[in-house]
């Protein structure tokens, strides 16, 4: 009997999270790849509300039908001061995972050229004609790989720089109106784990029902008790709320780094989400730093250019690797340096500046605000790489 032939397809997105269905979104809205046969291959149906997406913008946006909640003013505390910020232009959204996995797969699964295929991919190589792809339940064939999987040595990089973000948060509702549903808490350093760089986030969504979450950006992980420790001691001793429930919980890990993921690009292969570096490496955003770097490998693919072509920018590659060698070498200085941050520029010029959009004048200024010792030490550290 003869053997058959593994299924063919245009493109094949890996992994169906944010990085890749946003991908397929536009592959899906644009007239130009109608005739492509699209594949999203991962082993997980999304299915469940597993994170929390935040990010700012001005007006109106792509998204604005699966926000679930909107700020203008954000806060930030110290040990010794509250720093008021207020966002206009700008807005800061939160986007549930849940709410934008099925607005994706309703929009999707309209389009006849694009499959949902449930199987784990283990191994991609280049042929002469194509892309031979194995999973765990099948073979395929493609002419280019999307591909959202961490490259192994990542994990076994000892030259790059990896400040973890890892946190665990619930969403409680109290038994009194307690919250301002107006203003968010960007970071609280009030209730630091050992004078890491370690904070409170605070999602009002009601008066009385809030995300509030414990953050670090460190080196290291910390056991689950530290997380629940934390969280508890700080609703009941700083926002002294006696009774309250968990209706949720969420936890996750978020790599912060100056990595190479460029490297494991090819003319046909492009490492995109997670995977390809699109986590904004100094603050662990990605949802619409996921949504720039889409654009620009949707424009190179309809110049016939390779997709990964001009997915970052040098300089703000090398803020990013200054800032997170002062995090990894002096953590205990995170908070002062964030207290610089957003104490020292206007609230434009910093979102500007963390979108990679801002001119040289706003990045002098900015970075020179938070320039100390620290800095100096990372910058020759940095140069001596």
């Amino acid at each position: 009997m003869a053997k058959t032939e593994p299924p063919y397809f245009d493109y094949i997105i890996v992994g169906s999270g944010l990085a890749g269905l946003q991908l397929a979104l536009e592959f899906s809205s644009d007239s130009f790849f109608s005739d492509k046969k699209i594949a999203l291959i991962d082993s997980d149906p999304k299915t469940t509300n597993d994170k929390t997406w935040c990010f700012w913008e001005k007006g109106n946006g792509k998204w604005d039908d699966i926000v679930s909640k909107t700020w203008e003013t954000a806060n930030f505390y110290s040990i010794d001061k509250k720093i008021k910020l207020s966002l206009p232009p700008h807005q800061y959204k939160m986007v549930k995972s849940i709410d934008f996995y099925n607005h994706a797969k309703n929009v999707l699964s309209e389009n006849p050229n694009i499959s949902f295929i449930e199987d784990s991919i283990i191994k991609i190589w280049d042929t002469s004609s194509n892309l031979h792809i194995t999973g765990r339940k099948s073979e395929y064939l493609a002419d280019l790989v999307f591909d959202s999987r961490i490259p192994q040595n990542f994990f076994d990089d000892k030259k790059s720089i990896k400040i973890q973000q890892h946190f665990k948060g619930y969403i409680i509702k109290t038994e009194k109106e307690i919250f301002n549903p107006e203003e968010f808490t960007m970071m609280d350093y009030r209730m630091r784990h050992q004078k890491s760089t370690s904070f409170i986030y605070i999602l009002p969504l009601t008066t009385d029902k809030a995300l509030v979450e414990y953050t670090f950006f460190t080196p290291d992980l910390v056991e689950e008790n530290v997380y629940d420790s934390h969280l508890k001691t700080y609703i009941s001793e700083i926002l002294k709320i006696e009774n309250f429930t968990i209706l949720e919980d969420e936890k996750g890990n978020i790599p912060m780094t100056d990595f190479n993921f460029n490297k494991y690009h090819t003319d046909r292969i492009t490492k995109i989400g997670t995977g390809g570096g699109w986590v904004k490496g100094s603050t662990g955003y990605s949802f619409k730093n996921t949504e720039r770097k889409i654009s620009i490998v949707i424009k190179n693919l309809k110049a016939g250019n390779t997709p990964s072509n001009g997915l970052f920018k040098k300089r703000f590659q090398f803020y990013d690797s200054i800032f997170l060698s002062v995090l990894n070498d002096f953590n205990t200085e995170g908070m002062q340096i964030f207290e610089k941050f957003y104490s020292k520029n206007k609230v434009n010029d910093i979102f500007e500046f963390l979108d990679e959009k801002s001119n040289f004048q706003q990045e002098v200024k900015i970075m020179s605000s938070l320039f100390s010792k620290h800095f100096i030490l990372s910058l020759m550290k940095y140069l001596r790489r």
